[in-house]
């Protein structure tokens, strides 16, 4: 059995902060050891539960925070950008039967710690069709088009909420509660740790029943975006409509398509920075 682990760190165990999230400050360099530790008792769970191979995908900003010598060595790594399945790479690979989302948060204009969707600074919400999604949704969706299920997942309150509709058979551990969105209660290190070791051995161990997200055919994504001059942006494609002043739609032929059309809008945005 091959795992593909995929670790953001919104969702991490007393990680509150957006200094905690940007490199360039001490903050940051304590919460990318606290990541990278939630993705060890993660790795240590997936080889518990049976697994014979492990991918372990840095998925917060650049993609490269967790300090690969700290990382378990069973592990394999999947660092850096650009990479076309983005928080997802590796599940192309032959033999992935499971994806476990450890770290992540709520999406955009939700009521959780650090909520956003792929890029706080340009979006404010994504729809595949009619369906809301964040970043596990998405991510999701995309491992579905690979016929692989998401089997556990771990993050505040909010992000459990709204993602348990969306993975029903998943297993979800929560780290923390959310009272704000920088604020919140969080079970110590050692705590959630547990957790999602325990989690991830439970996942794995009803990944038969667990189905994988799938959205068949090609799809409308409607993109709100947090300004009308983002929108003005990512408007000079052709292929993509204007809704309103800050809304915008494009059919992409696939969750993957669309995906990696979303990514290239947060990459242009830099643009307006």
């Amino acid at each position: 059995m091959k795992v593909l682990i995929s670790t953001d760190i919104e969702g991490v165990a007393g990680v509150y902060h957006q200094e905690q999230v940007r490199p360039g400050n001490p903050e940051f360099e304590r919460a990318r050891l606290l990541m990278a530790q939630e993705a060890n008792a993660a790795i240590a769970g997936a080889f518990e539960a049976g697994a014979t191979e492990v991918l372990v995908n840095d998925s917060h900003g650049g993609f490269r925070n967790m300090p690969p010598d700290v990382l378990e060595p069973r592990a394999r790594v999947v660092q850096g950008k650009p990479r076309y399945l983005s928080m997802v790479a590796g599940v192309e690979e032959e033999g992935v039967q499971a994806v476990c989302m450890v770290g992540y948060h709520s999406r955009a204009q939700g009521r959780g710690i650090l909520a956003h969707t792929i890029n706080s600074f340009a979006f404010a919400g994504i729809w595949l069709g009619d369906r809301e999604l964040g970043e596990a949704g998405l991510y999701g969706a995309l491992a579905g088009e690979y016929g692989v299920p998401v089997v556990m997942a771990s993050g505040d309150d909010v992000f459990i909420a709204e993602n348990q509709p969306v993975f029903p058979h998943a297993v979800f551990v929560q780290t923390k509660r959310a009272t704000g969105f920088s604020s919140g209660v969080s079970l110590s290190p050692e705590q959630s740790r547990a957790a999602i070791h325990a989690g991830v051995i439970q996942g794995l161990a009803a990944r038969a029943s667990a189905a994988p997200l799938v959205f068949k055919g090609p799809q409308v994504i409607t993109l709100r975006t947090q300004s009308p001059a983002m929108a003005d942006l990512f408007c000079q494609w052709p292929s993509f409509e204007r809704v309103d002043g800050v809304t915008l739609r494009f059919t992409a032929d696939s969750v993957e398509a669309a995906v990696r059309m979303l990514n290239c809008c947060s990459a242009m945005s830099a643009m307006l920075r």
